[in-house]
């Protein structure tokens, strides 16, 4: 709860994983001897102003899901678990419409996206209640070229206003569900959620997240994760080593 206001979140882990080449979803992939979706999770478990988790997940992954994720790890906040759609897009309408009916902000997260922290999480639920609707990204690094079919460049727009989106997206409730509605009787398909709400004309505020918040889609980023994991724990082992005074 934040200020009053039922906090639910979305995460959509019903992917395809074509790109991982994997035969298992890259959300059950083991990264640090866990499920990528089970670190994923833990984030917004321990968000204190988080209220329900509901997982989008697979049909055929549901039961798997269950067991192997929220009943082994004890996600306690993950309310339900629901069947996804052919698209991301169908597969996140399906969750906003098992939300508790409480429910007045909406986060929506992917399940591929471990490395969210918790500060980022907690921006984002401020951030609904200061904009009405914002996305956490992070400015990109390298000049970015706008080019045409033949690959011919056509504009290089500035760096300061290039942002690249992340997750998690966050918005009232009012405001995402008349957003997916309207892109369901226009049958328009946006590259993300804050593409829906931007089309209705309403304002959406980028926040800053993390450069740490990467989305595990191929097996290069497997192996930036790992070594990601590794250099955390080394930088916890040597603060501990210093704490006790050794």
């Amino acid at each position: 709860m934040y200020e009053n206001n039922f906090v639910s979140v979305i995460v959509a882990a019903a992917g395809m994983s074509n790109r991982m080449r994997s035969r298992i979803n890259k959300q059950f992939i083991f990264i640090d001897n866990k499920p990528v979706l089970a670190h994923t999770l833990e984030k917004f478990e321990m968000c204190k102003y988080v209220d329900e988790i509901i997982v989008v997940a697979k049909e055929d992954e549901i039961d798997y899901c269950k067991k192997e994720i929220v009943k082994k790890y004890d996600f306690k906040k993950v309310s339900k678990v629901v069947k996804g759609g052919k698209e991301r897009q169908d597969s996140v309408y399906n969750g906003l419409l098992a939300l508790d009916e409480k429910c007045k902000i909406v986060l929506i997260h992917d399940g591929a996206r471990p490395f969210v922290k918790v500060k980022n999480i907690e921006d984002g639920i401020s951030g609904v209640t200061k904009y009405g609707a914002c996305v956490v990204g992070a400015p990109v690094k390298d000049t970015i070229k706008v080019v045409d079919d033949n690959n011919d460049i056509k504009n290089t727009p500035h760096r300061s206003q290039i942002w690249a989106a992340q997750t998690p997206q966050c918005f009232w409730r009012h405001i995402i569900m008349q957003a997916y509605k309207a892109a369901l009787d226009d049958n328009f398909t946006g590259t993300d959620d804050s593409m829906l709400v931007e089309r209705l004309g309403v304002p959406v505020k980028m926040i800053m997240g993390s450069y740490e918040n990467i989305k595990i889609t191929t097996p290069d980023d497997l192996i930036v994760a790992e070594s990601m994991l590794k250099d955390k724990e080394i930088i916890f082992k040597k603060r501990n080593f210093v704490f006790q005074g050794r």
